[in-house]
This record gives structure tokens, C-alpha cells and sequence, in this order.
């Protein structure tokens, strides 16, 4: 395809989205794919074509086969799993992300890449309210910030423990604590950190789903009364089956006590942080070590596009760092390469979707806002 083409096509896809998030908002199509297992299969070709095909022909399949087979998330009547608000603005981001090509192996690869996000997910730290003691990076989703948490957890409880014998080394076994109403990933991250599920405690709840800590504090003494060494809390700010809260300020004490490594699960109502009338919800954040909190929902940021927050960067930084010969730079005293900062090597440039969004929208929009009788404003 050379660019000719791509103009043509380009243009041609735009107003096919166009026309397609048009329909959508009428409630077009049923909200569910109503279609069988292995039809897409089925309607393709098991083999790829031998000789080039003309984009005609991708487009015919895209509008027969794969248009039908797609669950509608941005129709008004979908009310499944969580609120994805995709943006048209930050649709635009990832189009323009995807075009740029930027791999962001170092800063040196993208300036623009790595500076950028610095930059995006400040603003969002300064739109939720979180002081400037934080750090902010966009991983992919929250399920990969709460693996990354635990491993930065495990390696605080034992002095960098994976620099000798990991997990074989340890004094004492170590233990995680979260509620029944955690996100699945924290099972998973849990695994794959090394903890074993033995060694994840389910606290209990009270009336309003919310971790009760009380029981939490108990279950830390217990613990350690045992001979076990207590790693890590996940907490949650508005959890995906209930929205439970749990109480962040009563939850940090008992990890202060202790020493527990103290992660915020804030990815369902994170977002709904930027109304100063919500932070009450997270009283106490300040003193976890972490928070992850994602834009793809309720804000508007496509998918994937989740920002994990730290108050210790350099800690982050010596968990994640990798340095091989071929990525050095003569300016890596000076800047972030955000490699340290997560499991991948590289990473897309996802914050053009969030700054495109950011910038189109503003923090306050005006139609959302009114003026009152009393000189304050009102949600309209």
C-alpha cells in the first residue's frame, strides 16, 4: 500500500466509524453478538491468500462477518462488565499513535513518547487529586499494576530478594491480604508473583462489602503470631461486582503497623475521583504505595490505557530495571526510560489518547457545569 492509497482507504475507514458510532448511539444493532461459536472461523478463509487482495474485499468482510460478531460497547443499552467510554477524541490518539509507529524502548527511541506520558499522567494525578509525591506510568491493564505492585512488594519485604534466590531465599513465608470483593487479578498476580495461593488471605467484609480492618489487623497478628511474614494489602476503591469501598485510612494504619506494602485497586472509580465531591471514597490514599486507576473506563481513553501511580519511583525503578548494552545512552542520567517502570521492554505511545482526550474535553467541561443561586456551581 503506498500512501496514495492509504489516504483514499483512510479517509474511507474514518467515515466508516463515523457512520458506525452513528448507528450505535441509535441503538442500530443488538447490543449482543448474535452469533455461534466458530462462525467467524467459519465465514474466513483458513488459509491465507496466496496473492495480495484489493482492501475492497477487507472491507466486505469487515461489514458482513466481523460487524455481526461484535458486542457493542459504546451502544447506550450495554450494560455489561464496566462503562467503556470510548472517546472519539482519544480514538484519534490511537490512530495517530498507531500511524506515528513509536517504540518506546528508551527515551532516546520517542522523546515525544516518554515525555509525554510524564506529562499525561501527571495531569491525570492533578485531575483525582493525588499530591505530587506520586508517580504515574500507563501500563496495560490494572490486572499487569497489581502484578507489578506485588513483585515491588515481595522485593521491599525481602531486601530484593530476586537479585539471589528469590522466593527460595525467604526467612518466612510471605502473605498477601485482600477481600472477596478483589478483582480476580489479584488471585492471578499473586500466583505469578510467587506467592502462592496458600498465602493469600481473604478478609473479611462487612454489610456494605467493604473490607472490614479489624479483621484485617487480626489476620496480620495472626499471621505473624504463626511465624509468617505479612507482605502486602490490596484494598479497593470501587470493586467490579459491588463497588465496594473499602476504608483506605483505617487499611493504612494497620499496613503502617506492620510494614505492609499497600496497594489502591481503584481502576472502577478512580475516574470519578476528579469530582472533588467523590475523593471522601478514598480517604487515606496518600498513604499507599500504590494506585492504579483506569482512564478505558468511565474517563473515555480507548482501551487499554490503565496509570499506575507510586510514591516510590526509585523503588519501581530497581524491581523493573533492565539495562543491556544496545539500549545505553549517553542521556539516561537525565531522563525516565520507562522500560523500568513495567514488565515490557517497549510500549506503544498510549498517552496520545489520553491527552487527546484531556484537551478536547477539558477537566470541567461547561455543559456539565452551572451556576447556582448561591454563586457556587452545580452538576447540571
Amino acid at each position: 500500500m503506498n500512501v496514495e492509497e492509504f489516504r483514499r482507504i483512510g479517509h474511507e475507514l474514518i467515515d466508516w466509524i463515523a457512520d458506525y458510532r452513528e448507528q450505535t448511539s441509535r441503538g442500530v444493532f443488538p447490543v449482543m453478538a448474535r452469533v455461534l461459536p466458530g462462525a467467524v472461523k467459519r465465514d474466513l478463509p483458513a488459509a491465507p491468500p496466496d496473492a495480495p487482495e484489493p482492501f475492497g474485499a477487507i472491507l466486505d468482510d469487515l461489514r458482513s462477518v466481523i460487524l455481526p460478531a461484535c458486542t457493542h460497547w459504546q451502544d447506550p443499552r450495554f450494560f455489561g462488565y464496566f462503562p467503556s467510554n470510548s472517546s472519539l477524541a482519544a480514538v484519534l490518539g490511537d490512530y495517530v499513535s498507531t500511524g506515528l509507529a513509536q517504540l518506546g524502548l528508551n527515551w532516546q527511541a520517542s522523546p515525544a513518547l516518554t515525555e509525554l506520558e510524564e506529562l499525561a499522567t501527571d495531569w491525570l494525578r492533578q485531575m483525582v487529586g493525588l499530591s505530587g509525591a506520586w508517580s504515574g506510568v500507563i501500563q496495560d491493564t490494572a490486572s499487569t499494576a497489581t502484578l507489578v505492585a506485588l513483585i515491588c512488594a515481595r522485593e521491599r519485604a525481602t531486601s530484593y530478594g530476586a537479585a539471589r534466590g528469590g522466593l527460595q531465599e525467604a526467612d518466612r513465608p510471605l502473605v498477601i491480604y485482600a477481600s472477596s470483593q478483589s478483582h480476580s487479578s489479584v488471585e492471578k498476580a499473586a500466583l505469578l508473583a510467587g506467592f502462592g495461593r496458600t498465602n493469600l488471605r481473604i478478609v473479611a467484609v462487612d454489610e456494605r462489602y467493604a473490607m472490614r480492618a479489624q479483621a484485617l489487623l487480626e489476620a496480620v497478628e495472626a499471621d505473624r503470631a504463626r511465624g509468617l511474614e505479612p507482605c502486602a494489602i490490596i484494598a479497593t476503591t470501587g470493586s467490579t461486582a459491588t463497588t465496594a469501598l473499602d476504608p483506605l485510612a483505617d487499611i493504612a494504619q494497620v499496613a503502617q503497623a506492620h510494614g505492609l506494602w499497600l496497594h489502591v485497586d481503584a481502576a472502577m472509580a478512580g475516574s470519578a475521583m476528579i469530582l472533588p465531591e467523590c475523593r471522601p471514597m478514598w480517604n487515606g490514599v496518600e498513604q499507599a504505595d500504590s494506585v492504579v486507576l483506569n482512564p478505558h473506563k468511565w474517563l473515555g481513553a480507548s482501551f487499554d490505557c490503565s496509570v499506575y501511580f507510586v510514591r516510590d519511583a526509585q523503588h519501581l525503578v530497581r524491581v523493573m530495571s533492565s539495562n543491556p548494552s544496545y539500549l545505553r545512552t549517553a542521556t539516561d542520567s537525565q531522563v525516565k526510560n520507562l522500560r523500568d517502570w513495567g514488565i515490557p521492554l517497549g510500549r506503544r505511545f498510549r498517552a496520545l489518547k489520553l491527552w487527546f482526550l484531556i484537551r478536547e474535553q477539558g477537566v470541567r467541561p461547561p455543559l456539565l457545569y452551572r451556576p447556582c443561586v448561591c454563586g457556587t456551581s452545580r452538576r447540571a
